[in-house]
């Protein structure tokens, strides 16, 4: 079965024709992320069309914002300033007569790696994106859990010491803290580099953590840049739920895995197909 994943960043839309897990075609090109809405649309059309198929059973679409799954309607998207309000769905079903599903970034990560990735396994994880923030995704009996407005799972913005859980979790710990070049010290045995990642796997620990209360998922899967340092930050982590984690039975039966998944914001975005519509898996 052949299916359409479209990312929709704040510099780039890429779009891809997949089947199977692998990519048959794939186009990108510049956002125009400061022109009206109607051009932004028209962009995100002319890049699914340069990989579109008859043959497609749906078109999913990630976006960085929020989406009210109601309405079908985008309400607003990081670095694309006039997307507020947009029906992006019906535009595009109308154009491509062919189904059409949007939802937020990180919950395109989840479901990607539930359908391709690591996430294959379980029922019910979370996918915990760490980039220049904290994103996560909710798998619950084998199905994406959205929520209101596709908002659940926002387990980053829980308000934590001074700020909230993504400054102290993700890249932004790092971002008075000598860059990006931390990994290569900390690998060629730098010990200021290696304490630094020790001390942010305390707070991505303690992050889990506050997964594990709320959902007690079977496994977390992560993904994104800071994921790609999992070795590094993996002892402060494992530190964290061994010694602060009050069930520690619970933490025991947990799966901790590092995505694998390559294009994954295009398999992800598609896999909203998938989800959607199981008769077609």
């Amino acid at each position: 079965m052949k299916i359409i994943g479209v990312d929709v960043g704040g510099t780039k839309i890429g779009a891809a024709l997949i089947e199977d897990g692998v990519i048959l075609k794939e186009y990108n090109c510049p956002t125009p992320f400061d022109q009206n809405k109607e051009v932004v649309i028209s962009a995100l059309s002319d890049a699914t069309s340069e990989v579109f198929s008859d043959e497609v059973a749906g078109i999913g679409i990630g976006v960085p914002g929020l989406v009210d799954l109601e309405t079908n309607e985008v309400l607003d998207v990081v670095n694309i300033p006039s997307w507020d309000r947009v029906s992006l769905k019906s535009v595009l079903e109308n154009h491509f007569k062919k189904p059409v599903f949007v939802n937020n970034d990180a919950n395109c990560f989840a479901v990607g790696e539930k359908y391709f990735g690591e996430g294959k396994p379980f029922h019910d994880f979370v996918g915990l994106t760490m980039g220049t923030g904290m994103g996560a995704g909710i798998v619950i009996n084998d199905h994406l859990y959205s929520g209101r407005y596709c908002g659940a799972g926002e387990f980053g913005m829980i308000y934590y010491r001074d700020s909230i859980v993504e400054a102290y979790a993700s890249g932004q710990f790092f971002s008075e803290r000598q860059g990006g070049m931390l990994a290569e010290k900390a690998a060629s045995g730098n010990a200021e580099a290696k304490q630094l990642f020790y001390e942010l796997g305390i707070h991505i620990g303690r992050a889990i953590a506050n997964i594990l209360y709320a959902l007690a998922p079977e496994a977390i899967i992560l993904g994104g840049s800071v994921s790609r340092s999992f070795p590094f930050f993996e002892e402060g982590m494992h530190t964290v739920l061994q010694n602060e984690f009050a069930f520690q039975r619970l933490y025991r039966s947990l799966t901790i895995k590092v995505s694998t998944l390559d294009n994954s914001a295009l398999l992800g975005a598609a896999s909203l197909v998938l989800d959607a519509i199981p008769s077609k898996k």
